[in-house]
């Protein structure tokens, strides 16, 4: 790979993904060892010429010679042109570039409860997003559409259940939100929406696990059993992740224990109502 010189991205710290990308632009040669910076290690003069607040939206890129520096899908464009320059040139055709931009937004914004750390209180700069009303309801009405995809689709290969249907499987999602936000609500009602993002994250990532099985099922038929155990082991997945993410909110521990409920009641309700 062709190095781009004399370059250096800002990078979240506390974001695992921000981590794997711009580590893996090192160890491809994209950028030399010191072609990222982690956002709290910024020097004075740095921040001098460095917009902090875009920057925790947008990934920085920064010319250490000239001290010019460009923001989010451009920078991402610059590193990868360098060695590869059909990606830039067609990352920038306009509506190719929208495109990109907007889900660059989409996973930004919505990157802390995609993966959440915990806050680091210690440190004077903090890389930590906008919140943005708009982009976390988006993610959260994509996590129900395709949480809800999916139990549709697995509720058909289980013989015993009643028939299912997608409006039910959504309303199913979202009643989850209203159910935990009974619990929370006397908390600051950004703390909450944050919350909630994590919460369909944890629904999302279940139904991930369980895309495997149509995948098996083209193939041949599994037996009842296997889907019944393959879909216990999610569930036992999506609660120690509900408890770890509780946790790293610094929220109450029994939000687990009604995050367990619901789904008892739901399940109750399905089969003999």
């Amino acid at each position: 790979m062709k190095t781009l010189q004399n370059q250096t991205l800002l990078y979240d710290k506390d974001c695992p993904l921000c981590n794997v990308y711009t580590s893996g632009f090192i160890k491809t040669k994209m950028l030399d060892s010191n072609g990222r910076k982690a956002y709290c290690n910024l020097t004075a003069e740095e921040q001098n010429f460095i917009d902090l607040q875009r920057a925790t939206n947008e990934i920085a890129l920064f010319d250490t010679k000239n001290k010019t520096v460009i923001y989010g899908i451009d920078s991402l464009l610059k590193v990868i042109g360098n060695s590869m320059p059909w990606v830039e040139k067609i990352g920038n055709l306009k509506p190719v570039k929208f495109g990109l931009k907007k889900l660059y937004s989409f996973i930004s914004y919505n990157r802390k409860v995609i993966i959440p750390s915990k806050e680091d209180r210690s440190q004077t700069l903090q890389c930590v997003p906008d919140f943005n009303y708009k982009y976390r309801t988006f993610y959260m009405l994509f996590a129900t559409l395709i949480s809800s995809l999916v139990l549709f689709n697995f509720s058909k290969m289980i013989g015993f259940i009643p028939e299912s249907s997608f409006v039910r499987e959504c309303a199913i999602v979202l009643g989850q939100i209203g159910f935990q936000a009974l619990f929370i609500s006397k908390l600051k009602f950004e703390k909450q929406i944050n919350y909630f993002g994590n919460l369909m994250t944890v629904s999302l990532m279940g139904s991930l696990i369980l895309i495997p099985v149509f995948i098996i099922n083209l193939f041949f038929v599994l037996p009842e059993i296997a889907l019944f155990a393959w879909f216990g082991l999610t569930v036992i997945y999506m609660l120690y992740e509900h408890i770890r993410r509780v946790g790293i909110l610094e929220l109450p521990n029994y939000l687990s224990a009604t995050w367990v409920l619901y789904r008892v009641f739901i399940l109750i309700i399905i089969l003999y109502i």
